[in-house]
């Protein structure tokens, strides 16, 4: 059973019923699992009225857990949007810093939505977004082979070959990068504009990579995740993806565990 503590905190002893926070945070949409957990470590996630300081504790039928004051409701169904990110906003629900956020710029038009992945501050275009973490989840994995596709712009120069190397696969600074489909679209001036494929999405992988090429990378723009395409969507506009297509993307054997609605 779950006690509560005098200051007004819920008590590190959870129950052995119920549902860890964070994963019901992440069902319900507020963030993703590891978000959830910064989430709490700030101390803007209560439960019953008392601030949680605990990833560890599990939530039961009936409790009011909020975030931020924002009640948390029932997961409604499944569903996704494409959005297209400009360079300037961050992917995080609070920015320490104080910078402008992804969702800051889709509050009152999205429900409480989460982002699939991240792009960087000054990364643009494609950003998937879902009300449901475990869909998020699933979808950032390497296992399910999708492609991220990006457009580069970057100062210098570079060989078809240089790149037709990448697919086999490279090492910089000891960390191993899975095979890079690459290559040049054009040159213009002192830039050369790059097509660059990727399955996996390490941490800054493409400005990485360019970086180790000898290229400086000064636009960096996502065109599509998986099957999901960027398309004519304008700077900050968003669209949501319909069932139906969401359905034949996942497949039937994940479709069941995923609530895609009618």
């Amino acid at each position: 059973m779950t006690t509560q503590n005098s200051d007004n905190t819920a008590s590190t002893q959870p129950s052995n019923d119920g549902e860890r926070i964070a994963k019901f945070l992440a069902r319900a949409g507020v963030a993703s699992r590891r978000e959830a957990e910064r989430l709490i470590e700030q101390g803007i996630v209560s439960v019953d009225g008392k601030i949680l300081t605990t990833p560890a504790f599990k939530v039961t039928q009936g409790m009011d857990v909020r975030v931020d004051g924002t009640r948390v409701g029932a997961k409604g169904a499944t569903r996704l949007w494409r959005y297209h990110k400009r360079d300037g906003l961050v992917t995080t629900h609070k920015d320490p810093q104080g910078r402008p956020t992804v969702f800051e710029a889709v509050a009152g038009k999205l429900p409480r939505v989460i982002s699939v992945g991240r792009l960087d501050l000054t990364t643009e275009g494609l950003l998937l977004l879902t009300n449901d973490g475990d869909l998020s989840r699933h979808m950032e994995l390497p296992a399910t082979g999708w492609t991220r596709r990006y457009r580069v712009r970057a100062y210098g120069r570079v060989t078809q070959n240089a790149l037709d190397a990448l697919a086999n696969g490279v090492e910089i600074d000891g960390v191993q990068y899975r095979p890079i489909r690459a290559k040049i679209d054009q040159v213009q001036g002192g830039n050369t504009w790059l097509t660059m494929s990727i399955n996996e999405g390490k941490n800054r992988e493409v400005r990485t990579v360019c970086r180790h090429l000898g290229l400086q990378v000064n636009r960096l723009i996502r065109t599509a995740y998986g099957p999901f395409q960027l398309g004519g969507l304008k700077k900050g506009d968003f669209e949501e993806v319909p069932a139906k297509q969401l359905r034949e993307q996942l497949g039937s054997k994940l479709m069941a565990q995923f609530d895609l609605g009618a």
